[in-house]
């Protein structure tokens, strides 16, 4: 029997034959174990038939006999498979209705059952299942059955379910949740075949069949989507078909939503109704706006929160007069959810599958707007407007209609005839109702479709109303009251209807007129654009509408891609080809989720422009100048936005805060705040005086301060002042187990708010509620021998004192006479007043200045002499207790005294009464003022001079009725009059000063082998108080750059007095070598191949460098955001590229070793990228060598064709500016040099020598393509250009570098002697008439030679002069042009800085010569600078300095031994 019970509580019993053969084998065993004439024996027999005769009471006959010869489940009907094998549509059909009851049927808490039934379990995770299993199968399976026709019967489909359910309880364990969702399934399977058997398909009409077949295509849509299965394996919520949830009422469910004339209508019921393939609705998130208690970050980033709540309502009152107005909405929502959450968060998944379900949804209402005619799509204000006062007129008549029957009443009786039709019949009362009637109608139904807009015509509405009226004919009796009212009803229906006249006619969808409008009219746009919109349209504007100071819009050669014809060679180099068209059309199309994927393809677009064209063209320049626009558009953009991680520091104090005032008031039961019998605790210990004074109030005033940014600080201090209370204080005092408790609260509410490390990762959270119960134990352990023998010598003293009391009573035995003959009572009367025991009284004070003392009455009696006394418990008030000044007690509170004594009736002044804390603020005594209440919550100990608090109020039944507080009291806690006000004052000065209270720390050695003799290695260290330990980051002096390199400290030594780091040093994006259109992350540096060894004298700060995985999630707390910086990749200087590398090396530190808190943000943060500091340079220089093109192609238009001219009297720069497109050309290039007009107001110009063979071939080419092509924009012109010099053989390229190279070297001879006079700032002409620039430079700007920062060959010293222009300095010439720009280095560049008149060379060569190492004598710094990475070690010699120094030595020497050998 125990067996059994067990079965039905887990619900093991799916079959009544099932429990029926538990008991026939329990009866039968018990039959066979026992003998016939037992008595076991005939309570068998006799509960068998109790069972049987029970069993038939309950269940019908034939229900349990469904089981076939061959095993199958009791789900099998023999008539009904044969009823649908004739036809195979209406057997899917029902196969169809069974699939779907199981999908769709929920618990009562909400959950889907069939969830882990509709595909099977993972091979890999469950590899057990198919060992279990022979024959798994899913709903996935049955639904593939279902629509390949594999069913020829429902008893074949009932055998898999039955199946199905067998292996899921095979598997699981009873009671389990999918043990429970296999009955579940069992039974709803059952009821719903049952149904099906019960109906009765006759009577069915036209619109009913109509219904069905609309149903049958929505099954289908289940059968599929199980079919399928799920688009995502991650997120199984995000996918699925467009269905109705659970809510809607079963007429709505069974008209699909492409039947509703409300185009708007159906686009929000396409959002709305979006299901996965498990039945789980895709907009369930966003029903609802989220709380603003428990998200109140959401709506500082979300400036127009909207929820589908809001827009059902704004589309019930009729503000959405197009679709493109909901469209606008749906938009708005979804992406404020994008903006909110992680884009690989469920949220943001189902926000961007819900936009691309609406953006299908309204294409699909586009195309049929197109197909029918005028809708509410196309349509413009006018017809919207008539429109919507037709749907209005249309509204207002149907319920007319249902306001006349619905408020139609008997004339006699006044009784209201649609009562019985409101709802539909309950099942439970009428369950045959629902086998006879196929179609249930209540007018509720009719209403809400009203209110929906359900009906498209009056028509419907009609039909819906009689087939209600025929419904209540058909299942009631002629004559019986609902009959007649239905006929009733119908008839007053009719006659309102032919009330209001005919209905107005639709609008003729072809009449010629719309036809007109529509093919003339474009679809309205929407005036409401989405955050998301608004950005994206700035943005491509900005790029689009630009132009530079001659009015030249740069985006034209942009808009779009040239022809394959055109440029064939375009498409062979770049891969992925973008234009702004494209662009344009993406942005219209709703492909752009967010700003990033936007600034991507332009991004796209510039860096494809800079890989086709030359570095010299106009239309590289212009890619850079548009993606400068572009990057500053966005900076604008992103200035209202609070994109940027928070800050972690005032995060951490804030948490620190809340955490110590959560800390400060915790209270007991009664209202009491722990922390108050804390404030006796002293601030300075008294065992160790020499230590800081630290309470609360002085961790108050630094919290206030927010002077805690280390949560294992402010734990520290916290557990200090804990500790202390438990050391100084007894382990049965008040103070000891308050201070557990809030220790105890505190390591709770720690964890909480730190969620174990989830938000604040700290050292402080190892310290746990196990860790302070063995530090209490151990302390009662110390602590309570010594208290038993403070007891032991208390107890002493009392006895004493008791033996003396014992011979005084002796001495005074009249007394005990006396007492014998008392009279003892539970009340007395005195001067009209009586006192019971149990009662509170005023007894007159001993001194005349006290306030009366209040006594419990705990006896009364009477005295021979007629005396009447009382004796009871003293209550003393906080003053006349001895306490800290610093408690705080409660308004009106008393203690308990261990004092008892009598008193004289006489003596008494009047009553009072004291309430026990738990009743006091909710209760009140009848018949007292409020000023004669008092409130007892501890006992005070008189001879300790200790409190304790009240447990059990054990006090004598007081006869005073207590009744309820028409408003309880608030608990109230007020300072002792011994309170000094200079109280806060001592605790400010004891509080910490305004700087941070930082961690104690101590260096912490650590051994390494093999270590040189002097040197001692260090895990933590401190250097020019600031402390750092291994692995982390600081910033190192970088001489001559902008930013300060970063290193990392992976070894850390002292070796003679001097401290020493060892570790890789990262580098900044402006010392490496990139293209000017890459993007970088703010703060992001690069780890380079270099790891050095310094000294910590060139540290200058702290930082910390991140992996691009921890940059998105967390911060170290001590950090300013300035000085986190972020790393991904290495950066490869031989192969110049950047490659993205697994992650930094992570250190593990010993005990002593303070490690960073780490603080995560509850979402990750997105970084924002910036430009490379390359682009606005490189912009500058071509702006430079690009300007006189600007001026117009005029100035290329005069050509001296005269090859044999040896100067030019001056050559402007030319500029190579090109803007638009081009065309291709087969050119000849002349051998000219060009001249250009103007020269006369340009010849006194000081402006550097540009000059290139890319620029003289195009000043050479433009003028022809021009000729040839004259409607060609500048930038077509410009474009066609770069072909050219592209196709350009390698000998003609190297020809006109060449003659560029000649023009260069002649026109700076010539300058000198076309200036007038020597230039400002020159010392005065030389001999040869040329000028040197001290102002400037300390060279003189020799013929051949390009200015700093020009891209022209290096020139090399050799070739000379004629002697009559020699000047006295070195002279350097061009070498012969190579075919490819070779660039100025920058050591050539600073040799060339360093000539000068007095010496030949730059360096001291004979200097250097005689030098020795013992001369030598080199600080700390200048060795850190020195090249050592070019040793792998220092071999043999004593430091890598010397090593240096011998390297030298032998490089000097075979350079020696090559001159003497080769007599150079």
């Amino acid at each position: 029997m125990t067996k059994i019970q067990y079965k039905l509580k887990s619900e093991e019993y799916s079959e009544v034959e099932q429990l029926t053969a538990d008991f026939q084998l329990m009866f039968k065993n018990a039959r066979n174990f026992y003998k016939s004439d037992s008595e076991e024996y005939q309570a068998a027999c006799k509960l068998w038939e109790v069972y049987l005769q029970t069993r038939n009471e309950f269940v019908q006959p034939g229900d349990g006999d469904e089981e076939d010869e061959e095993g199958d489940d009791m789900m099998a009907n023999p008539g009904m498979s044969n009823e649908y094998e004739a036809s195979g549509s209406n057997l899917k059909e029902v196969l169809e209705q069974l699939l779907e009851a199981i999908v769709s049927h929920t618990d009562p808490s909400g959950h889907l059952v069939s969830e882990l039934f509709q595909k099977l379990p993972s091979k890999v995770q469950y590899p057990d299942y198919y060992a279990i299993i022979k024959e798994p199968i899913d709903l996935r399976t049955i639904a593939q059955r279902i629509q390949i026709g594999y069913y020829k019967s429902v008893n074949a489909m009932a055998k898999d379910v039955d199946l199905m359910t067998k292996n899921a309880k095979t598997y699981n364990e009873p009671g389990s949740q999918v043990f429970k969702d296999a009955n579940s399934i069992k039974k709803v399977f059952i009821q719903r075949k049952t149904e099906l058997e019960h109906a009765e398909p006759t009577k069915s009409s036209i619109r009913i069949r109509n219904r069905k077949s609309g149903q049958t295509d929505r099954f289908s849509g289940v059968s599929v989507a199980l079919q399928y299965g799920s688009e995502s394996e991650d997120d199984p919520v995000l996918s699925g078909s467009v269905c109705y949830d659970e809510g809607e009422s079963e007429a709505e469910s069974q008209s699909s939503s492409m039947e509703m004339s409300n185009p708007i209508f159906q686009l929000y019921e396409a959002v709305r109704g979006a299901r996965n393939n498990q039945g789980q609705v895709f907009s369930e998130p966003f029903q609802q706006l989220p709380s603003r208690r428990e998200y109140p970050d959401y709506y500082q980033q979300i400036k127009q929160p909207i929820s589908l709540q809001q827009i059902r309502a704004k589309m019930k009152n009729g503000e959405y007069e197009s679709v493109e107005q909901m469209d606008a909405e749906l938009n708005l929502m979804f992406e404020n959810a994008k903006r909110y959450n992680m884009p690989n968060s469920s949220i943001y998944k189902r926000a961007f599958r819900l936009q691309q379900i609406m953006q299908a949804k309204k294409r699909e209402l586009l195309r049929k707007d197109e197909e029918d005619g005028d809708s509410i799509l196309s349509s413009d204000a006018g017809s919207v407007k008539r429109k919507s006062h037709k749907k209005n007129v249309k509204k207002n008549r149907m319920k007319a209609l249902y306001a006349a029957v619905s408020d139609a009443r008997e004339a006699a009786t006044n009784r209201r005839l649609c009562d019985l039709f409101m709802v539909k019949p309950s099942k439970k009362d009428y369950p045959d109702y629902y086998n006879v009637i196929l179609e249930p109608m209540d007018l509720k139904t009719i209403e809400h479709k009203i209110k929906i807009e359900r009906y498209a015509t009056e028509e419907e509405l009609m039909e819906d109303m009689k087939l209600m009226f025929r419904n209540a004919r058909h299942y009631n009796e002629e004559g019986s009251q609902v009959y007649n009212d239905a006929d009733v009803l119908e008839k007053i229906l009719k006659d309102k209807r032919k009330e209001l006249g005919p209905p107005p006619e639709e609008e003729d969808v072809g009449s010629p007129k719309l036809k007109l409008r529509k093919s003339g009219v474009s679809p309205k746009k929407s005036k409401y654009l989405t955050p998301l919109q608004q950005k994206l349209n700035e943005l491509y504007d900005a790029v689009r509408n630009f132009t530079d100071r001659r009015g030249r819009r740069l985006s034209t050669i942009f808009l779009r891609l040239p022809s394959r014809s055109e440029l064939p060679d375009y498409y062979a180099t770049i891969k992925r080809p973008i234009d702004m068209e494209r662009i344009r059309s993406h942005m219209v199309t709703g492909r752009y989720q967010d700003v990033e994927a936007l600034f991507e393809d332009f991004a796209l677009m510039f860096n494809n422009a800079c890989i086709y064209n030359e570095p010299e063209s106009l239309i590289y320049r212009d890619a850079l100048v548009l993606h400068r626009v572009l990057l500053e558009t966005r900076k604008q953009q992103e200035r209202g936005d609070d994109s940027g991680p928070p800050a972690v520091g005032p995060l951490v104090r804030e948490l620190i805060r809340n955490l110590f005032v959560s800390l400060m008031g915790h209270q007991d039961e009664e209202g009491r705040c722990y922390s108050d019998s804390l404030a006796e605790v002293s601030a300075v210990d008294p065992n160790a005086p020499e230590t800081p004074a630290l309470n609360f109030d002085i961790i108050r005033m630094n919290v206030e301060r927010g002077l805690y940014r280390r949560l294992d600080v402010f734990q520290e201090h916290v557990f200090e002042v804990l500790e202390k209370a438990r050391r100084l204080n007894r382990t049965d005092s008040e103070v000891f187990e308050d201070a557990v408790e809030l220790q105890q609260f505190f390591i709770k509410i720690r964890d909480e708010l730190c969620k174990n490390g989830e938000i604040l990762l700290s050292t402080a959270l190892n310290y746990t509620l196990k860790h302070l119960h063995n530090d209490v134990e151990q302390d009662k352990r110390e602590k309570i021998p010594k208290e038993i023998e403070e007891d032991k010598q208390k107890m002493e003293e009392e006895e004493k004192q008791e033996k003396k009391k014992a011979e005084d009573l002796q001495k005074e035995a009249w007394q005990s006479e006396s007492e014998s003959q008392r009279v003892y009572s539970q009340n007395c009367s005195f001067e009209n007043r009586t006192y019971n025991v149990g009662e509170f009284v005023y007894v007159e004070p001993s001194e005349p200045n006290l306030k009366p003392h209040i006594v419990c009455i705990e006896r009364l009696w009477e005295d021979e002499s007629g005396g009447k006394w009382l004796d009871g418990c003293w209550f003393y008030r906080p003053p006349e207790t001895f306490h800290v000044a610093t408690r705080k007690f409660l308004e009106k509170e008393v203690f308990k005294s261990d004092y008892y004594n009598k008193v004289s009736i006489s003596n008494v002044l009047g009553k009072c009464m004291v309430i026990f804390v738990k009743d006091y603020f909710k209760m009140q005594p009848e018949g007292f003022r409020p000023e004669d209440v008092y409130v007892c919550e501890s006992r005070y100990a008189a001879r300790y001079k200790s409190f304790k608090k009240i447990k059990v109020w054990a006090m004598p039944d007081c006869p005073v009725k207590l009744v309820p507080r028409e408003v309880p009291l608030p608990v109230v806690r007020v300072a002792s009059m011994f309170a000094k006000p200079d109280l806060e004052k001592l605790a400010m000065s004891y509080a910490g000063t305004g700087n941070f209270i930082e961690k104690e720390r101590e260096d912490v050695p650590m051994e390494m082998s093999a270590t040189e003799p002097g040197c001692q290695y260090y895990e933590q260290l401190r250097f020019n108080k600031m402390w750092v330990k291994v692995g982390d980051f600081v910033y190192i002096q970088s001489h001559g750059l902008s930013k300060p390199r970063v290193a990392r400290l992976e070894k850390l030594w002292v070796q003679n007095g001097t401290a020493f780091f060892f570790g890789p040093i990262f580098i900044h994006p402006e010392e490496t070598e990139h293209e000017p259109t890459k993007m970088f992350y703010k703060r992001e540096v690069f780890l380079s191949h270099r790891e050095e060894t310094l000294p910590m004298s060139c540290v200058i700060g702290k930082c910390t460098v991140s992996s691009f995985k921890d940059y998105l999630s967390n911060r170290p707390t001590e950090y300013p955001e300035e000085d986190v910086l972020l790393c991904e990749c290495r950066y490869i200087e031989t192969e110049k590229i950047m490659k993205k590398f697994k992650g930094l090396k992570r250190f593990s530190y010993s005990s002593k070793v303070v490690e960073d808190e780490v603080y995560y943000f509850r979402k990750l943060i997105v970084p924002q990228k910036e430009a490379s500091p390359f682009l606005d340079k490189k912009i500058d220089e071509l702006e430079v060598k690009l300007a006189d093109m600007e001026d117009g192609d005029e100035d290329m238009e005069d050509i001296d064709e005269d090859e044999d001219t040896p100067t030019t009297p001056s050559l402007p720069q030319m500029q190579s500016s090109l803007t638009s497109d081009m065309d291709i050309m087969a050119y000849t290039p002349s051998q000219t040099t060009p001249k250009v007009k103007g020269l006369a107001k340009k010849e006194g110009a000081k402006r550097k020598i540009n000059m290139s063979g890319y620029i003289l071939f195009s000043s050479e080419v433009r003028a022809i393509i021009k000729a040839r092509h004259p409607d060609y924009s500048f930038g077509e012109l410009s474009r066609l250009v770069g072909t050219e010099w592209r196709n350009l053989e390698a000998t003609k390229k190297a020809e006109y570098e060449e003659r560029a190279a000649r023009i260069v070297e002649q026109q700076e001879r010539d300058r000198p002697f076309k200036q007038g006079s020597p230039r400002a700032g020159a010392m005065g002409a030389g001999i040869n008439g040329m000028a040197g620039s001290s102002g400037q430079s300390n060279f003189i700007q020799q013929p051949g030679m390009f200015s700093p920062g020009q891209h022209a060959p290096p020139p090399y010293p050799g070739q000379g002069q004629p002697s009559h222009l020699q000047p006295t300095t070195p002279m350097f010439v061009a070498p012969p042009p190579k075919t490819q720009r070779v660039l100025h280095s920058e050591a050539y560049l600073k040799y060339i800085e360093g000539l000068n008149s007095e010496s030949n060379t730059v360096s001291k060569w004979d200097q250097m010569l005689k030098a020795q190492r013992r001369d030598a004598h080199l600080t700390k710094e200048q060795e850190s600078r020195l090249p050592a990475h070019w040793l792998k070690s220092k071999g043999a010699h004593t430091t890598m300095v010397d090593a240096l120094w011998r390297l030298r030595d032998l490089m000097l020497r075979d350079s020696l031994n090559i001159c003497q050998a080769y007599n150079l």
